[in-house]
């Protein structure tokens, strides 16, 4: 009998990291179900997949919907009788100054980063449980690990869900199953584009942020035009923490990521903080000191 294909969910399947993870994985032997939000990102799922001449099964789910995610998961386990891994990549940002932002903004943002994967990682774990085996993946952030301007929404709903790998890592183990968190760094996908997010008062000249905000957006988009790795890179990360014998709990993505990050580990922190926080705080304020008006 031949040996069954390793079944994997992948959220956020319908853009950027999620549809390059699934159409990687499917090229390399894996049985991919790929969760999008809408008809049109199930489509481009399948359109890319034909062009790509493999095989991944769309299914429509919203992460902050429990009636769907029991639905979903109850038809995947009766058609294929298991579930080998879950990966995390639905999710949203959320950009702008903390005055700045709506607490209505904020929460939407929890619904879907840090809500939403709670409640697919319990939709599946029972039977990861039953197997005592599974892989579950969650994509947080090189900014799950470090704070920085504009994105106190988005960071700490990475932040939350960096807390949730470390606790979960240790219980699921008990059963065999491994938790990984994937840290990407600034990355060029929709997320920067199409999915921006910019809060609401923060794109209102009035605001008192409105020229800081403007440029750091520039400092940011600088970055991300840089190009230092690929939605490819990321993919082949994911497919490595679902096959290595024992994957590690944190796999950072991009050297510029992984070079700050290693930075703050070695320096102590206030010293990291003055000079990382000062070198963009001086940037900032070249461009707009109210202070001095």
């Amino acid at each position: 009998m031949a040996e069954q294909r390793p079944v994997v969910l992948i959220t956020g399947a319908g853009s950027g990291l999620g549809l390059e993870s699934a159409l990687h994985l499917a090229a390399r032997g894996f049985r991919v179900f790929g969760a999008v939000l809408t008809e049109a990102e199930g489509s481009t799922l399948c359109t890319q997949a034909r062009d790509r001449k493999v095989a991944v099964s769309a299914v429509k789910l919203d992460v902050t919907c429990q009636e769907q995610i029991h639905s979903v998961v109850d038809s995947l386990l009766a058609e294929t009788g298991r579930l080998d891994a879950l990966v995390h990549f639905a999710g949203m940002g959320l950009r702008g100054f903390f005055e700045d932002l709506t607490l209505e903004e904020i929460r939407q943002v929890y619904e879907v980063n840090v809500f939403g994967i709670m409640a697919l990682t319990q939709a599946v774990l029972p039977q990861m449980r039953r197997q005592r085996s599974g892989r579950i993946v969650i994509t947080s952030s090189a900014g799950g690990r470090m704070g920085t301007f504009t994105v106190s929404g988005y960071a700490s709903t990475k932040f939350a869900i960096e807390g949730l790998g470390e606790c979960l890592a240790q219980e699921a183990s008990l059963f065999g199953i491994y938790v990984s968190m994937l840290e990407p760094g600034l990355i060029q996908t929709p997320h920067f584009t199409i999915n921006r997010n910019q809060a609401r008062r923060a794109m209102d000249p009035a605001s008192i942020y409105h020229k800081w905000f403007l440029r750091h957006e520039q400092l940011v988009d600088g970055l991300l035009a840089r190009k230092h790795f690929s939605p490819t890179d990321v993919a082949a990360v994911v497919y490595s923490i679902l096959t290595v014998k024992r994957p590690r709990l944190r796999y950072i993505v991009g050297n510029n990521a992984k070079l700050v990050l290693n930075l703050r580990r070695y320096i102590p922190g206030e010293l990291f903080e003055r000079m990382y926080w000062g070198i963009v705080r001086r940037i900032l304020l070249k461009a707009y000191n109210p202070i001095e008006r």
